[in-house]
């Protein structure tokens, strides 16, 4: 494999591999130089679809944008999208293969090596640099044997290795220290340096830390990067909270499903100026709110029994009682209709469910996956306003309903004739300002402040890079790549 290559590993889950990728590669970019972001595997409900229909992690989309790239299947050839506790759907160069549990895919790991590696290589044709994103930890030492996503692929791909840690955490030196000591001597050869992320104090009370690190390990800190305060990129699968409004005024409600997908499609509401967006923990009821947003699901039937035992479906019937309104995205949308018909087994057992009957529609899944971007318009408040998303679902629905998204010719959502409960499959509703806009005004809120989130990541990408290029010894860590000029 030709070119410079580099893996991010961290010593924990969200110790910043895929913000530090997004960031090397943005870096790199701007500077006229060919890189592309690969993951191996990635496990999360957070998905994005290229331009040929395949499916990749969301957080792979972001870092391609960091690259200036289209999206790539290639980018992540293995996705796994959990469906229960033990298992998930295998997703392999964008499309799925089966659902295993945990057991059966650690066995099946061996036979995927080689169709990640071809991927690697793949990705590579044109590049100068592939920045790789691992996943996990490469310490979990009861997933050593049929490793892909972290030093088996490195071994495999003979791709040197920066291990990174959130010192926000605590504990930031054990971290580091214990997880490079539990790896093997062929994979220690391969770490060429120590990254502390989210670092907040003044750096020369780390310095003993940092010379004591290197001392024991004999391998370099490449640098200390500080906390971002209100950096915004798409997480990659962890519900983000964050809000950096601090004056508020309208409620919007969002029920916290156990197989919630593709919650960075509320990024724009917890964003918003205006806007109070609360994820719901199990076990909270709804609060008050102007808004509910059923969001999508990787189970729609067992996540709408889990809403039911909850009592959430009572608390949204009251909801619309006093006047509220009620969205439906993709899953949640159709929780919204009448049926929910799964004959062939694809999200669980085999049967039909009764959806909470707002919408007068009927959902049935079925084996070909759904997977496409779209553009189109949404006629709202009377006014037709442009659009733009993607679509991933199982289900066709047989809609009975106004229909008023247009989406590449096709007819998208419903909604019910007091208009008061809308539904569609598109995800990324809210991402441009007019669309949002007009959907929180239909709501029940007339200002038009939404963000515009696409340069919105745009200014935090090459903030982050700012701070990537001031924290890191890039010369060090990017010795050997041709092009490369500080």
């Amino acid at each position: 494999m030709n070119g410079y290559k580099l893996m991010v590993q961290g010593t924990t889950s969200d110790a910043g591999k895929s913000v530090m990728v997004a960031g090397l590669c943005r870096v790199l970019a701007r500077k006229g130089i060919r890189v592309a972001p690969f993951k191996p595997q990635n496990m999360a409900l957070n998905s994005a679809v290229t331009a040929d229909g395949g499916e990749i992690g969301r957080a792979q989309a972001v870092q391609a944008q960091a690259c200036y790239l289209p999206l790539s299947v290639h980018m992540n050839p293995v996705l796994l999208k959990p469906n229960t506790d033990t298992g998930a759907q295998v997703i392999v160069r964008g499309h799925a293969i089966m659902d295993m549990n945990a057991v059966s895919y650690h066995a099946y790991k061996p036979k995927l090596l080689d169709i990640v590696l071809e991927s690697f290589e793949i990705l590579g044709k044109g590049m100068q640099a592939r920045i790789v994103e691992g996943a996990g930890s490469p310490a979990e030492i009861n997933l050593r044997d049929h490793d892909i996503a972290n030093m088996g692929f490195a071994l495999a791909a003979d791709t040197p290795v920066v291990i990174v840690a959130d010192i926000d955490r605590g504990g930031v030196f054990a971290h580091l220290y214990g997880t490079y000591d539990l790896l093997s001597t062929d994979e220690k050869k391969l770490v060429k340096g120590f990254i502390i992320n989210r670092f907040r104090g003044d750096i020369n009370l780390l310095q003993s830390g940092l010379d004591w690190l290197t001392d024991k390990t004999g391998v370099p800190v490449i640098g200390v990067v500080p906390y971002l305060h209100g950096l915004y990129l798409e997480a990659e699968d962890a519900i983000n909270q964050q809000q950096l409004n601090n004056e508020t005024h309208f409620k919007v409600v969002v029920p916290g499903l156990p197989r919630i997908s593709n919650h960075t499609d509320f990024d724009a509401l917890r964003l918003h100026p205006g806007v109070d967006l609360h994820f719901v923990k199990p076990g909270a009821p709804l609060p008050a709110a102007d808004l509910i947003i059923l969001p999508g699901s990787k189970s729609v039937r067992g996540d709408l029994q889990a809403l039911r035992d909850r009592g959430w479906d009572q608390q949204i019937a009251r909801h619309l009682r006093f006047g509220g309104k009620l969205i439906g995205i993709c899953g949640g949308y159709q929780m919204l209709g009448q049926t929910i018909n799964d004959p062939l087994a694809i999200e669980g057992e085999a049967g039909s469910s009764h959806g909470l009957g707002y919408l007068d529609i009927d959902t049935t899944l079925t084996n070909q996956k759904t997977l496409k971007q779209v553009t189109g318009e949404m006629l709202l408040n009377g006014q037709s306003h442009p659009l733009k998303g993607y679509e991933i679902h199982a289900g066709i629905s047989d809609v009975r309903e106004i229909q008023p998204i247009i989406l590449d010719g096709h007819a998208d959502g419903a909604l019910c004739v007091n208009n008061q409960i809308l539904g569609s499959y598109l995800h990324g509703i809210f991402d441009q300002p007019e669309a949002c806009n007009a959907l929180l005004n239909w709501a029940g809120y007339q200002q038009n402040i939404a963000p515009d989130m696409a340069a919105l990541r745009e200014s935090n990408l090459n903030r982050l890079a700012d701070s990537l290029e001031e924290s890191l010894d890039l010369d060090q860590l990017f010795a050997g790549l041709d092009g490369w000029v500080r």
